[in-house]
C-alpha cells in the first residue's frame, strides 16, 4: 500500500477539522460572529508577518511570475483568488447564520452533502472522470444521506447552501495552479478580512476580556484555519477535487465518534447504519489509491 503525501494532506486536513468541536464548544457563550471575526483577523496579521518575515524570496518570484504571466493567465489568476476568497467567505458566514438562526442540525448536515456537491461539480465544471467504483461510492453517500435527512426537507435545503460554497471553493482551487499555495491562502482570507470589516463595527459584542478567549482563537486560527486550508490547496495541486471531496466525510465520521464517546449524545440506529454507509463509501471511492500495489524497482543487471 502506497499514499502520496498529497492524500496524507488532505486526510489530515479533515482529521484536525474532525476535532473542531473540542475547541469551539469552550467559546459557546461568545457570539458566533464574534468568533468569525477574530478568527479571520488573527490569521490575515499572523499570515502577512509569516509572509513578509520569512518568506520573502517568494514574493519576489510570484511577483516575478505574474509580470512574465499572459494577460490571460493573469486574469484567470485573479478571478479564482478572489471568487475563492468571496467562497470561502460566504460558506463561514452561511454556516454561522444556519447555526444561529436555523438549526444546529442543519449546519453539521451540510458536511455531507458537501462532498457529493464536491464530486458533482467537479465532474460537470471542470471534467473531472470518475470510475464505475467512484460512481458506486457517490451513490452511497446520497443513499445515507437520505437516510440522514429523511423528513427534513428544510435542514437538506440549507445544508446544501453551506455546502455548495464549500464544493465550489474546492473545485475553483483545483485549477488555481498559478501562485503559491501559501500566499494564495493569504490573499484569500485577506480579501475575507476586508469584506468583514465594514461589518465589524455593528455585529460585535462586547470586546471580550478573558484571556481563554484569544487563546482559543489563536489555536482555532492556526491549528483549525491556517493548516487544514493550507493542506487542502497543498492536496488539490496533485488530486482530483472529488477526491478531496469525498475524503471530506471524515470530517463528520470524527464528529460522530465525538458525539458517542466524548459528548455521550444519543444516537439512534437509522445514524448508525448512514454513518457506515458513508465510511464504506469512502473506502470504496479511493479503493485504488489505498491498495494500489507498491511499485517495484528493478535491479540493474551489471555489465561484465
Amino acid at each position: 500500500m502506497r499514499i502520496s503525501k498529497h492524500y496524507i494532506a488532505a486526510i489530515t486536513a479533515f482529521i484536525i477539522w474532525g476535532f473542531f468541536s473540542l475547541v469551539l464548544k469552550p467559546l459557546q457563550e461568545y457570539p458566533s460572529l464574534d468568533i468569525l471575526f477574530y478568527r479571520v483577523f488573527l490569521c490575515v496579521i499572523l499570515m502577512l508577518g509569516i509572509n513578509l518575515l520569512f518568506r520573502k524570496n517568494i514574493l519576489k518570484e510570484t511577483k516575478q511570475n505574474f509580470i512574465e504571466m499572459l494577460p490571460k493567465q493573469k486574469r484567470n489568476a485573479i478571478l479564482l483568488t478572489l471568487g475563492g476568497a468571496l467562497l470561502l467567505t460566504a460558506n463561514w458566514f452561511f454556516f454561522i447564520y444556519v447555526m444561529n438562526h436555523i438549526s444546529v442540525k442543519s449546519a453539521a448536515f451540510a458536511y455531507l452533502v458537501c462532498p457529493i456537491l464536491t464530486m458533482v461539480f467537479a465532474y460537470f465544471i471542470i471534467q473531472e472522470k470518475l470510475n464505475k467504483w467512484q460512481w458506486t461510492a457517490v451513490g452511497i453517500s446520497v443513499f445515507s444521506c437520505i437516510l440522514l435527512g429523511f423528513n427534513h426537507f428544510v435542514d437538506v435545503l440549507y445544508s446544501i447552501i453551506i455546502a455548495a460554497t464549500y464544493a465550489l471553493y474546492l473545485v475553483s482551487q483545483r485549477k488555481n495552479t498559478a501562485i503559491d499555495k501559501f500566499l494564495l491562502l493569504t490573499l484569500q482570507l485577506t480579501t475575507s478580512a476586508i469584506i468583514l470589516l465594514p461589518f465589524f463595527p455593528f455585529y460585535r459584542g462586547e470586546i471580550p476580556t478573558e484571556i481563554s478567549f484569544y487563546v482559543y482563537i489563536a489555536i482555532i486560527s492556526v491549528f483549525f484555519t491556517i493548516i487544514p486550508l493550507f493542506l487542502n490547496l497543498f492536496a488539490l495541486k496533485k488530486m482530483s477535487s472529488a477526491t478531496v471531496g469525498i475524503l471530506l466525510y471524515i470530517n463528520p465520521l470524527i464528529n460522530f465518534f465525538l458525539a458517542i464517546f466524548y459528548y455521550k449524545e444519543e444516537i439512534t440506529k437509522l445514524q448508525i447504519v448512514a454513518y457506515s454507509l458513508i465510511f464504506l463509501s469512502i473506502i470504496i471511492f479511493n479503493m485504488r489509491t489505498i491498495f494500489k500495489p507498491k511499485t517495484q524497482t528493478v535491479p540493474l543487471k551489471e555489465v561484465s
